[in-house]
Formats: C-alpha cells, sequence, structure tokens
C-alpha cells in the first residue's frame, strides 16, 4: 500500500505562476510527486481547470517541449518518465534557488578541524609580514602605497607592501541523513520535499564547485538505507517508525572510508527517535519517549563524537521534549542544532556547509 500526502498551497503556486514560470511549477510538483511526472502533468492541468495557470498556458505545447529537450521521456511501458538531463536540471533549479536567498540566511558558524591544500585567494588585502609568500604580493595596492608615502616617487620599502588575504578550502566529507518516517508528511505540513531539495541542491553544489569533497545520503525509518545520488527525486516517506540510531551507525560507517578530515553528519528530522535494530529484529516505540531508545541513540551520538564525526541537527519540530531531547544530542556530540522550519531549510544547510569548509589565513 502507497501511502502520500501532498498539499497544493496556493499561495505557493501563484508566487511560482508570477512570471508563468511553468518549469519552476513542473520541478516543484515533481519533487513533492516523487518523481512521478504524468502524476505531475495530471496536477498542472487541473490547476489550469481551477484558475491557476491561465487558459491562455498552452501545457500539452509544455510538455511537449520537455519531451523535446528530452528532459522527459516515454518509457518502455509508454509512459512518461524523467531522464538523466532532466535529473540534473532539477538539482540545478533547486540549487539555484536556495544559493541566491543565502545573503538572507543566518546559519551558524565553526571553525573546520582541518584542512586541505587548496587556497582561494581573497579581494582583501592587509600589511606585509615577515614569512608572507611573496606571491601573494598585491603589486598594485604596494605600488600606490610607496607612492603616497613618497609623494609621487616610487622608492618601495617593506612598509609599503600588501598581500592579499586567502582562505583555505577544507576538504568535507558529508552524509546527508534524512528521516522518511510517517511524521514527515503529517499535521498537514510537506517535510519531505524540501529535504529532498536540500539533497539536491548539495548535490550541485559539491560536483559543481567541491568536486574533491564526498557526499553520501541515507534515509532513515524503520531502518537506514544508502541511496545513491541519482535517486534522490523519487525519495518518498513512508508509514515509518525512526531509527534514528542505525541512521548514525550506517553515517559513521560511510565516512569512515572517506579521506577527508573534516567529516559531518546533516540530520534532518521532526520527531523524536522510536526504533532502534537489535540483531535482526526492531524495537519500536512510538509512544514518549522510550529511555531505552533513546539511552541506545545517545551512545551511538558519542561513538561517532570519538570518532571525529560532527553532527549537524536540523529540527523541524519545537515540542518542548523534543527539543530537550536534540540539546542533550548536540552537547554529547559537541556538534550544532538548527530549530527551522522546510521554509529555510536548504538556506541553513547550504550556507553551514560553506561555512565549515572555509579557515582564514592570516
Amino acid at each position: 500500500m502507497r501511502h502520500r500526502y501532498f498539499h497544493l498551497d496556493p499561495a505557493l503556486i501563484q508566487q511560482l505562476l508570477a512570471t508563468r514560470d511553468l518549469m519552476r511549477l513542473f520541478n516543484e510538483l515533481l519533487l513533492a510527486a516523487g518523481g512521478e511526472v504524468e502524476q505531475v502533468m495530471q496536477w498542472m492541468r487541473e490547476l489550469q481547470e481551477r484558475g491557476y495557470i491561465g487558459k491562455g498556458v498552452d501545457l500539452e505545447a509544455f510538455f511537449a517541449k520537455l519531451e523535446e529537450q528530452r528532459m522527459i521521456a516515454r518509457d518502455e511501458e509508454g509512459g512518461m518518465s524523467l531522464t538523466t538531463s532532466g535529473e540534473r536540471r532539477i538539482r540545478r533549479t533547486a540549487f539555484e534557488e536556495i544559493f541566491t536567498s543565502l545573503e538572507r540566511g543566518s546559519a551558524g558558524y565553526h571553525q573546520a578541524q582541518g584542512h586541505g591544500e587548496g587556497v582561494e585567494r581573497l579581494p582583501e588585502t592587509r600589511r606585509y609580514e615577515f614569512g608572507d609568500d611573496l606571491h601573494r604580493i598585491d603589486s598594485s595596492r604596494s605600488i600606490q602605497n610607496s607612492l603616497k608615502r613618497n609623494f609621487g616617487e616610487l622608492q618601495l620599502a617593506e612598509e609599503d607592501l600588501e598581500v592579499y588575504e586567502t582562505e583555505h578550502l577544507t576538504a568535507c566529507a558529508t552524509v546527508l541523513a534524512i528521516d522518511v518516517s510517517h511524521s514527515m508528511i503529517l499535521y498537514g505540513e510537506d517535510r519531505i520535499t524540501p529535504a529532498k531539495k536540500v539533497a539536491l541542491a548539495m548535490t550541485e553544489l559539491i560536483t559543481s564547485k567541491y568536486p574533491r569533497d564526498y557526499l553520501g545520503v541515507l534515509l532513515f525509518g524503520d531502518r537506514a538505507e544508502r541511496v545513491e545520488l541519482s535517486e534522490l527525486p523519487y525519495i518518498k516517506a513512508g508509514p515509518y517508525h525512526t531509527n534514528t540510531r542505525e541512521g548514525l551507525q550506517m553515517a559513521r560507517g560511510m565516512l569512515a572510508r572517506q579521506k577527508q578530515p573534516n567529516k559531518q553528519i546533516f540530520l534532518i528530522t521532526d520527531g523524536k527517535p522510536s526504533a532502534i535494530t537489535e540483531g535482526n529484529q526492531i524495537y519500536k516505540n512510538p509512544f514518549g519517549l522510550d529511555l531505552k531508545i533513546v539511552n541506545k541513540t545517545l551512545e551511538e551520538v558519542d561513538v561517532c563524537r570519538r570518532h571525529g564525526v560532527v553532527i549537524t541537527t536540523f529540527m523541524l519540530a519545537t515540542d518542548p521534549t523534543l527539543t530537550e531531547f536534540v540539546e542533550k544530542l548536540t552537547q554529547i556530540n559537541r556538534g550544532r542544532a538548527y530549530f527551522a522550519s522546510p521554509y529555510n531549510l536548504g538556506e541553513f544547510i547550504l550556507a553551514d556547509y560553506i561555512r565549515n569548509r572555509r579557515r582564514r589565513v592570516t
């Protein structure tokens, strides 16, 4: 039996259609539909019937153009499905949507534990100090300083020299652990779609700008499951409990095989841990905070800390009991926690990731 919840927010639809951006609406609905192209096409026809899409918009021509551009194609059974080009387009759209709003975000910053060999030159400069690399000298600013000091005569001295500031680009290995329990599609709010959008944006960011970094994605419900990056548009929440412990265990194992010095888990969840794995059995208790489940989960949190894995929790709920649990998790791991909403989740995560891999070189 397939479980699905989706709410067509009229305000969001009107925003997406403000400039008749059918492609952006198509991509948004595609994520909500778990990659089912024909379902999206049907939804868009229904939206036009309800008046959200103007009568003058030729949807069939739009769908035909998508097929012509090889964004979608007919599968072996005669139905429409997403192509590889379509998957790339969704990643780019998700990244552009989130990245353009990063300046408005307020995600936190922490110093990186290690850095790689990559160095990026910044436009800012400072006075030269003994030991600075000579290739970092800003010749134009240095000459200007000399001319000012000597009233138009060029007599360069050490006090005139300025060097560019630089940043190390830290090498990161990241696992994005996404809660796919039933609560992610309950309570009148779709939380799984923003989580997928974040994963797609992270994939585009890392593969295009930081190709030496590692990104892995896993889902955790009753059990944890690693998914390939190509499967992201098709992720769905289900009738599952929340096995946070197994999700962290799998993430730690994935990171242990990577060579990057900075290892981190981005944990996206909206509920309490309600399951743990014991041998081949799953112990479940959805009522309250079961101390057996909580303690086993926190033990794994501490194991992550001892292995140098930082956990950043993005909590999509504000219940006081759950907040206290997340604060305890963060304290044990010495990580970070954000209490975000699905509407700014992407801004928090991308901003945190980018800042985490930079360190000013003085």
